[in-house]
């Protein structure tokens, strides 16, 4: 599998992932282990609600997957919204490992995608939601556009 820093459009510290797992056209898996050193760490670890910009990164993550094997650039997107959004767990543990899984289950020609997400540790189910996201074709001509 590519690197993850290669499919995301973020750097250095706001890579959150550590690696992606599988990838395909219509899903990836990503992993991520909570350490001291994580962005959002605390005492307890890193809150629950943090799981949304994990699946968000999955979905970019994604993005890039799909980009690269069309042979084009990876390029940014904006998380629109997440429908029901639930996580057990209060917060990720120091040491836990986590599972971020996407499924895409639309896509349409403008941009706009919707996917179903979920965060296991081990076989559990900690985290789901659905997300919505929208990829712009050419994200400079619609900064041009939003800011008329």
């Amino acid at each position: 599998m590519p690197d993850i820093h290669s499919l995301l459009p973020h750097s250095g510290a706001m890579v959150l992932l550590d690696r992606v797992l599988s990838a395909d056209e219509e899903n990836l898996c990503a992993e991520v282990t909570i350490r001291a050193g994580s962005m959002f760490c605390g005492a307890d670890g890193v809150s629950g609600w943090v799981g949304i910009e994990y699946m968000a990164q999955a979905i970019a993550a994604h993005a890039g997957y799909a980009a690269r094997m069309r042979g084009e650039a990876v390029k940014i997107g904006f998380l629109l919204g997440s429908r029901r959004y639930t996580c057990t767990w209060p917060a990720f543990a120091i040491g836990s490992v986590l599972r971020i899984a996407v499924h895409k289950l639309l896509q349409a020609e403008n941009g706009l995608a919707s996917f179903d997400c979920r965060i296991k540790a081990g076989d559990e189910d900690i985290a789901t939601a659905t997300i919505t996201v929208f990829q712009p074709h050419d994200a400079a001509t619609f900064f041009e556009d939003s800011a008329r």
